[in-house]
């Protein structure tokens, strides 16, 4: 019997089954609830449920509730925990497999092709121009990327105009709000939600633009608390950024090479 200092890394035993796998691939490009999840992996609820509890118990998924049905869950994978944890199943092996690289994100790439990406929130007043600003930074404004809102706010919120000078040196202060509808007839690539009331409202885009959504809460709101205030915009900056960062891969390959 092999002794347990030879047993396998747990991300190993994680990953390696198959259906804890698919549901790992689902994860990497967008957060599901539970019966989409189910839907994609072709599996009774009960099974994709029990195999999401592992994942969470080992750390690599994580759970948050919606903010349009609060009973309903998004599933979010953590890849930057994913790579962490690849790398030291690869040190586990040999000492030459734990590649330090795999554990960060690229900050800065350029597209292969130019890519037109479409983020989407409420208000469109702090997480989709967050992303759009984030975005635009990390590709060298190589990307063609906007953001809007389902109900639009008058203005970008202080605090998120404050949070991305102090951390990132952008300025948005320039920048207003719009409708989505505004963007009707615009092609997109990726149509990226960041707020699950949003998801459920957004317009149809021709050419079938990928769907992926990003389950943020509002910063504005964060827990529940209108007075939250700027720390709670910093955590969504850094949120969105590591998320924009994990992005920028696929955007660096062409179309046919990324799953639909």
């Amino acid at each position: 019997m092999a002794s347990s200092g030879h047993a396998a890394p747990a991300f190993v035993y994680l990953a390696a089954h198959p259906l804890r796998w698919r549901l790992l691939t689902e994860l990497a490009t967008s957060d599901y609830r539970v019966r989409e999840l189910v839907e994609r992996v072709g599996q009774p609820q009960n099974l994709v449920s029990y195999h999401l509890r592992l994942l969470r118990g080992g750390g690599l998924v994580t759970a948050r509730r919606s903010s349009f049905d609060g009973r309903d869950s998004y599933y979010h994978l953590d890849v930057g925990r994913c790579a962490h944890a690849l790398t030291g199943a690869g040190t586990a092996l040999h000492p030459a497999l734990g590649f330090e690289a795999t554990s960060s994100p690229p900050s800065v790439i350029t597209p292969s092709a130019r890519s037109a990406v479409l983020f989407a929130c409420t208000g469109n007043s702090a997480r989709s121009p967050i992303a759009e600003a984030l975005l635009r930074h990390r590709t060298n404004g190589q990307v063609e990327v906007t953001s809007a809102g389902s109900h639009p706010k008058q203005r970008i919120h202080p605090d998120a105009v404050r949070a991305l000078r102090e951390h990132h040196g952008i300025d948005i202060s320039s920048r207003r709000p719009q409708h989505l509808d505004t963007l009707v007839g615009r092609r997109f690539d990726y149509v990226i939600s960041l707020c699950d009331k949003v998801r459920e409202v957004c317009p149809d885009f021709g050419d079938h633009p990928r769907p992926v959504h990003w389950s943020i809460p509002d910063p504005a709101t964060a827990g529940g608390d209108e007075t939250a205030g700027y720390p709670a915009f910093v955590r969504t900056v850094a949120e969105i950024d590591t998320r924009i960062r994990y992005l920028l891969p696929l955007l660096a390959r062409t179309p046919q090479e990324v799953k639909p």
